[in-house]
Order: structure tokens, then sequence, then C-alpha cells
């Protein structure tokens, strides 16, 4: 006896991928089994498959029946007819496109040179050279001259063996691989061994099909379902089928007779209308620079692997204008999102320059990626990563990492059909725990909602989302998602240390049932003889104000706590951030929130707890010397600011920190607060206004954009300036009003700009003289000062290097000298500089 449930399909789209993924997650909480009936074509198809359900052709208006039939058939019955009565009509929703990326600006010192470019969708940064390549595009419909059919029963076997040999050697490519290749290549074969993929191969050969058009064809209806889906993260994933199907296809007839010529022999940029996951796993990474695709998204499985390979990539490329320069060398940069061709002379070197000071970067950081964070004076000071997908968990580690500070969980729910299951979640986080080796990850638990939409949780828009239904707040109502999530964390824990910590708490009752789902789910663990840490750490996200004043209370529950600077400033100063009008009131400087975080620290470490801060303030390395004065144990950042943090801290002592954060609390406004972080780079030690490292001797730059580029370069090297182009640019801003020559073969730029950390002067002394505005220069001194604290700094310098250069001893000792000590000797005295 079976239990059936009568009903109309309500969808506009019918059963595609999306609704059919959830709906086979649903059914798969069951150990009944469920037939699902369209009456109209009288296709049945079993609902825990979605390419079954996709079969069954299931259109809106279609009466349907679903039969199910189990020892937990009770259980089961009421679940589906609650999911198709309430549920199952939302499964259809578009999804919340997101906005178009800005476009980056060309630096000056390149847009001056008057590139040939497009540019396009960064999905991997980087920059790399090489010669374009086309990859051809996987076409299944061109395959058409199959060997004629011959029994059906013949053809079957033909395409079970074929099955056979693909599922081998898939199996031993998984075995072979790194952690993302091993994921998709896990995929495919889940596609290969569906059972409904299968039989919609053998229906077509029923049909008197050769087993070749019998694949073609069912790549093409699977591929026309996923097509059709409102899912990006689902039309990225018939790439995949089409992909199974071609392998399977060189798999019956030989991949000789079905190959592609893809061979690179020399460092290539490769560009593909699309590209499908084992054509990229095929191509040779020693050749592979550089990777355009006219389609892709972020999540599809060829990009994700792009970026576990730091292949630099580009998506929506306009491949129209570079099919005319296939065979030429061309310039991908992933950095500012842009393709550049038909390279002259100029461009190239333009590059080269940047390849040099990547490599110069990566030099002087690598000594930073196993020593401990510290400051000068001895006091450690952990440095994290933030991470969101257990991929960035190498990265971070490579990166200098000294744990994971916070892993997001809530991108594993983002972006695809329905809830992950506890394995899938449980073999994230062990992957996450594997490239840890025994470092710590704090597994934050999903923080849904607000502006992380997840479509199928139904979750209704709000006027005022941060503010609302997200987080903790939603975890009653998805009571068995959360306890899915406790189960594959505590599960994971027993490989390796993990936390767990919780976001958007707010009051003392969230805590206490917060533990009481952790006990309950360690008991069934137990009962289950399941291993985990028994004594793994519980902390929360301090993001709402509330708890800065229970925090004694919080201490007798909790292990930890981490700052969410983010939220924990716009809900301080009760300011939207994503609210232009407002945003002017949004300043993580503002003495009262930083009276507010000294609070914390205090309280939270007088009760011999442990603290972190783990919002964007955390990687800013402006702010640095405040957060080593509040005494946080540990700041977690992207895994780009690890190292430059490492080595800021290095130069810091805690005691002088200290004494800064309480003048800046002391502070009556956020500018008041920046004019002093300010002051106090220039007064740390060993920071001269004149330094050997940015004086430049005879170096290989023959333009005024290549000097300018190079020494705003310098001072990035130099640690006083983090973010070179924007300093070049207010240069730049400056050279546009009226040229920087004084006559004599000098030129002398300038700015006051907020993009320079130490103020400098910055010398470069060529081997031959350049072109500046109408004049050639021998000799460039560049004045960049702190607007915060030059006031009349900079003219005063300026007005009296143009006296000096009126006077031929001075200009000759500068053209005369042959070391940087020279001409920093020369400077400081001449200019009575200290």
């Amino acid at each position: 006896m079976s239990k059936k449930i009568e009903f109309i399909c309500t969808l506009p789209n019918g059963i595609h991928a999306r609704p059919a993924s959830t709906i086979k997650a649903i059914c798969d909480q069951f150990r009944s089994n469920f037939e699902w009936h369209n009456l109209r074509t009288n296709a049945k198809g079993d609902a825990k498959s979605t390419l079954s359900l996709i079969s069954t052709n299931t259109l809106l208006n279609d009466a349907c029946h679903l039969f199910i039939s189990g020892d937990d058939e009770e259980q089961a019955y009421l679940r589906l007819v609650t999911f198709i009565d309430k549920e199952l009509p939302f499964c259809d929703e578009e999804l919340i496109k997101n906005a178009s990326d800005e476009i980056i600006p060309l630096p000056r010192s390149l847009k001056n040179l008057n590139p040939n470019i497009i540019t396009a969708k960064t999905v991997c940064n980087g920059v790399a050279n090489g010669k374009l390549q086309k990859i051809d595009y996987i076409d299944l419909t061109k395959f058409n001259d199959f060997p004629s059919a011959n029994s059906s029963k013949s053809e079957k076997e033909l395409v079970k063996q074929a099955i056979t040999k693909l599922r081998k050697l898939i199996s031993l490519q998984i075995d072979c691989s790194a952690d993302t290749s091993k994921d998709i290549l896990s995929a495919h074969l889940a596609i290969l061994e569906d059972p409904s993929f299968y039989e919609q191969i053998e229906l077509n050969i029923t049909q008197n099909l050769s087993a070749g058009s019998a694949i073609v064809n069912t790549a093409k209806f699977f591929s026309e379902q996923l097509i059709q889906s409102g899912s990006d993260y689902l039309k990225e994933r018939e790439l995949d089928i089409r992909d199974v199907c071609y392998q399977l296809l060189q798999q019956t007839y030989g991949d000789k007779n079905l190959q592609f010529n893809n061979k690179l022999t020399e460092p290539s940029i490769c560009i593909a209308d699309e590209l499908t996951p084992s054509q990229f796993l095929e191509l040779d990474k020693k050749y592979l620079k550089g990777l355009l695709l006219v389609k892709g998204g972020t999540t599809s499985h060829t990009v994700i692997l792009a970026r576990s390979f730091n292949i630099p990539t580009l998506v929506s490329v306009n491949m129209e204008i570079l099919e005319n320069y296939l065979n030429q060398q061309i310039q991908i940069d992933g950095d500012l999102g842009l393709v550049a061709y038909d390279l002259s002379p100029e461009v190239i070197r333009y590059y080269q320059s940047e390849y040099a000071l990547n490599n110069r970067l990566k030099d002087k950081e690598k000594i930073f990626i196993d020593i401990p964070g510290s400051t000068a004076d001895g006091i450690k000071l952990e440095i994290a990563a933030n991470i969101a997908h257990p991929l960035e968990a190498q990265t971070a580690f490579d990166h200098g990492a000294e744990s994971i500070g916070l892993f997001r969980t809530e991108m594993l729910y983002m972006d695809r059909h329905c809830e992950p299951s506890e394995d899938e979640l449980y073999n994230t986080f062990c992957q996450a725990i594997e490239a840890a080796k025994q470092r710590t990850i704090i597994i934050r638990t999903f923080d849904i909602g607000g502006d992380k939409p997840v479509n199928y949780l139904n979750i209704p828009s709000e006027n005022n989302p941060f503010l609302g239904y997200r987080a903790v707040r939603i975890y009653q109502e998805f009571l068995t998602l959360f306890r899915t999530q406790l189960r594959a964390i505590l599960r994971a824990s027993a490989h390796g240390k993990l936390k767990i910590m919780i976001p958007m708490i707010s009051s003392m009752e969230e805590i206490l049932w917060i533990k009481e789902e952790l006990t309950i789910i360690k008991q069934s663990l137990r009962n289950e003889k399941i291993p985990f840490d028994e004594k793994i750490p519980l902390g929360i996200m301090l993001e709402v104000p509330s708890m800065m004043f229970i925090i004694d209370q919080c201490c007798e529950e909790i292990d930890f706590f981490s700052i969410g600077s983010n939220d924990l400033t716009q809900y301080l100063l009760a300011v939207d951030r994503d609210n232009e009008k407002v945003t002017k009131h949004y300043n993580s400087l503002n003495p009262a929130f930083l009276r507010g975080l000294d609070h914390i620290v205090k309280e939270v470490h007088h009760y011999g707890k442990w603290i972190g801060i783990c919002g964007e303030l955390a990687s800013k390395g402006s702010v640095l010397p405040l957060l080593v004065g509040l005494g946080f144990d540990e700041l977690s950042m992207s895994s780009p600011n690890l190292l430059s943090t490492k080595a800021r801290l290095k130069k810091l002592n805690r005691s002088d920190c200290r004494i800064l954060l309480n003048k800046a609390m002391n502070c009556r406004t956020s500018l008041e607060v920046e004019h002093l972080l300010a002051q106090f780079r220039m007064e740390q030690a060993d920071i001269p206004l004149i330094t050997q490292e940015t004086i430049t001797i005879n170096p290989n730059w023959i333009s005024k954009e290549e000097v300018i580029k190079g020494m705003t370069d310098n001072l990035l090297i130099a640690e006083r300036c983090r973010y070179p182009k924007k300093l070049e640019e207010d240069i730049w801003l400056r050279e546009d009003v009226f040229s920087t020559t004084l006559g004599f073969g000098f030129a002398i730029p300038h700015t006051k700009s907020e993009h320079i950390e130490q103020s400098t002067i910055s010398v470069t002394k060529l081997a031959d003289p350049i072109l500046w505005g109408d004049e050639q220069v021998n000799i460039v001194i560049m004045l960049t000062l702190n607007k915060h604290t030059a006031g009349d700094q900079h003219m005063r310098i300026f007005s009296k290097l143009a006296r000096r250069i009126m006077h031929e001893e001075f200009r000759t000792s500068l053209l005369n000298s042959k070391t940087a000590q020279e001409i920093e000797e020369i400077l400081k005295k001449e200019l009575e500089i200290a």
C-alpha cells in the first residue's frame, strides 16, 4: 500500500532544474520510494533524481500524482503535502541579479599610452602575457557521423562499456587530483552515475538511434532543462552535462575520433566561447598563463578550477575583436579587468614593470609567511584569514595566515537550488581542516538574510533587512537547517581544531538557546557513537551594541568573542552603510566607537576570555596602531592583506600604540583621529622624509609615465604608500594643471594626498634625459606629502628646492652624484632636513 498526492503544477516554467533539485533534496530525507507521474505525458520519474524529474517534462497546469511507499511513508507524505501546497509555488522565483561590476579606471601611466583594450569581468586576479590561442567549443550537435546503429541490445551494451570505462577514468583522476579538481570530478561522476542519465540514453536507443546519437540527444535534453532554469548556478551546470556526454562519446568511439587540437606549446592566453572542466584540466598549466571566456560565471566549475591554479581569468569577453589577434602576443590584466591587444612597445614596458613590482613585493613579504604576528616589543597578535569556501583555506595559509578567523558558511547555501546536506557540509569542513594542518578554524554558522538572500528559504523581503530577520534570528524557524549544520561542524571537529561562532547575538536568551541546541546535537552524536570534540569552543560575533553591556554574563556561558566591526559600527552609530545619503556618518574612527571597542576588549580580558576582530577594520593598515593599542588577541582579514599586516605589525610598539589610542579616544571628531594617525605614522622611528629606498639612480625609465609610475611603485615597496595607482593619479592631477619642470633639467612633481602614509621626498636621476612637458629633464625630485600632516610643508620644501636649483653648485652636485647615499646627504644638507 502506498500514499498518493494529487496536484496541479503551478510553476510558470514547469519542473526544471531548480525545483527538481529542491524536490529531490526533500525526498532524500526519507527512506521511502517516490514516483512522480505526469498525467499529460504519462511520463514517470524517480523523485530522488533531479534528471529523472526533469525528464517527466512537467509543465504549468499539468496534472500530477506523487506516489510514496516505504516504512516512513506517513511522515514523508505529510512533509510532501506541505511542500507542494506551501513551498513549491515559490521554487520558481527569479534570483536577485548582482549589480554590474564597476569599471576600474586605468592608471594614468597606462592610459596615456593609448592602449588597445577591451574590458571584461575579473573572476581571478593577476597579470599575464602570452600568445592568444583559441580553444574549440564543444558543440555536440556537430557530431553526427556515428556508425550506423546495430541492434538496441548491442548499442546499449556499447554505452554501458563506455560508462564503465569513463567511471574508472574519472575515479582514477579523482585519486590523483588536488582538492578542487577532485570535487569537480566527483560532480561529473555523480552525473554519470545518476540512473536517470543512463535511462535517458537507453530511451533514445530504443528509438533506433545509435549510441552516439543517443548520447548527443541526452545531452541536449538535460542541457535545455538546465538552461531554462532561473538560477545562474544551475545554468552553469549545463556545461558539466555536456562535458560528461562528450567524454562518454570519446570512450564509446575512441578519443582520436573526437579530439580537439588544444595542445599548448608556448606561453599562451587561451580564449574560448566556453570551456568545459575536462578541457581545462587537459591544458598544460606550464603554458597556460591566462584564460578569457565569453561565457561563464563566478560559480562555473571551470572558473573555480582556474582560481585554484591561480590563472588570471576574465569572463564576458568580446570574442569578436580578439579573434583578429589570434597567435599574437596579448596581455591579460585581472587586476584592472582588461585585455590589451596589438601591444605597443610602451604598453609592453608598462606590464614588464608590473611584473617586476609584483616580484619585488613577493620577495619583500615572503619572509613573513611562516613568522607569527608580533609587535616590535614581542607582543603576540595572531593574524588570521577570512574565507567563504574551503578552497580559499590553502591560499590563506600560503599567504601567511596563522589560522582561519572567520569561515563564512552562508556562501555554502547561496546560488543553489536547495540546502546542502549534512554530509556535504561535513566534507566541506574537512576539506578546510586538511589545508589547516591542525591550525584553528572558526566556523561561523550561517548568517542568512539581510544582504544575503537564499531563495529556497522564502524569507520575505524587509524594509530594513540588516536589522531584521537574519542570522541567529531565523534559526528557530529553520531548525532542521541549523541542526544539520551543527552536526556537520561537530563531526568535522573530530579531525581538526574547530570553533563554533554564532552571528548577530543580541541577548542572553539566544546564547542559552544555542547552548541547549548544541547539547541536544552532542547527545545525539554520542548515541550514534559518532566522534567529535567534546570541548569544542563556542563563541559569538559581537556586532549588536546590547552585548557590550552584558559581557560579564556572556563570559559565564561562552569561550570567545569576535567583533564584526562593519555591523557594530553601523548599529552603534545608527547608520545604514549602504545608504548613500548617510554613509558620511559611517566611520569606525568615530571616538565613540573607539571607546566602545576599548570597553569591550577590557571587559573580555577581565574575565579571562579571548577576543578577535574580523570586520573590514582589521585589514586597514592605517588603523593597525589603534588595534594594537586596544589589545586584541587576533586580527582576521582577506588573504592578500596578511603579509603586509605582519610586516607593519613588526614595526609597532604596544605601549606607543596604547598612548595613541588614549589620545584618539579623547578626540572630538573622526577627522581629528585621522590627523592623529597620520601624525603618528610620521613620528615613528626611522621614517625620515628622505630615504635611500626612494632614490633611484639610472633606472630603465624612458618616459614621464614610466618615471611617475616607477617612483610611486618605490613608495609601495618602501611601505610608505598602500595604493600607488591612486597616489599616481593625485600626482597627474597636479600635472594636468601645469607642468612641474623648473628648468635646468629638473622637474618637481608634487601632491598632498591621503594615499601617502609617510611624507617623502623621492629622487630619480636618469641616465638619459626624458621629455617632461616641453622640456628635457635629467633629475626628478617628487614631493608626496600626507594631506593630514603636511600643512604648508610642501610649499616650503617646494620653494626651498626651487631656490636651490637656481644655484649651479647645487645642480652640479646632484648631477655628479653616483649613489643614493650621496643624493640623500646633499638634500638633507641643502634643505636642512634632519
